[in-house]
């Protein structure tokens, strides 16, 4: 019985002692400032004379990089060493899709007769001064036969 009693004063204790801490806060002033009125913020400002322009001058454009045609483009794909020139290693070296049209008996090997009918003759037919290699002018000549388009969409 006299534990509670014991722990009832002592609550009681603390429960008087944090109203009386409490009411000495909110008696003494206040050591924040208060904020100025946003007039006073925004008389303090620099202000931009009566003749001045509203906007400032213009970024610097970039410059612009000459575009590049499609047949320049098709043949930059192929050209992997930059040297101005396809291989017949380069031009084959990118092409899965046409390897897979290439491979008839689908094992994903090319036979000799697989190969040589379907690229041998498109290179070598484009290949007009029988180099083995490709010039720009001769590359374009392997181009893909374009698709007619309908006149019309009857």
């Amino acid at each position: 019985m006299q534990r509670i009693l014991v722990g009832c004063v002592a609550a009681l204790l603390l429960v008087v002692s944090g109203l009386w801490f409490w009411q000495t806060q909110a008696n003494q002033p206040n050591l924040i400032p208060a904020a100025p009125p946003p007039e006073a913020i925004l008389d303090a400002l620099p202000q931009a004379g009566a003749n001045a322009p509203a906007f400032g001058p213009a970024p610097p454009t970039p410059p612009e990089a000459p575009k590049a045609s499609r047949e320049e483009m098709r043949f930059n794909r192929y050209d992997r060493n930059r040297d101005e020139l396809i291989s017949r290693l380069e031009m084959m070296g990118s092409r899965t899709k046409a390897f897979k049209a290439l491979d008839r008996d689908g094992n994903n090997l090319l036979t000799f007769e697989e190969w040589a009918a379907a690229t041998g003759e498109r290179f070598a037919g484009a290949d007009r001064n029988k180099d083995q290699l490709l010039t720009r002018k001769e590359f374009a000549q392997t181009r893909p036969k374009q698709a007619e388009k309908p006149g019309c969409r009857c």
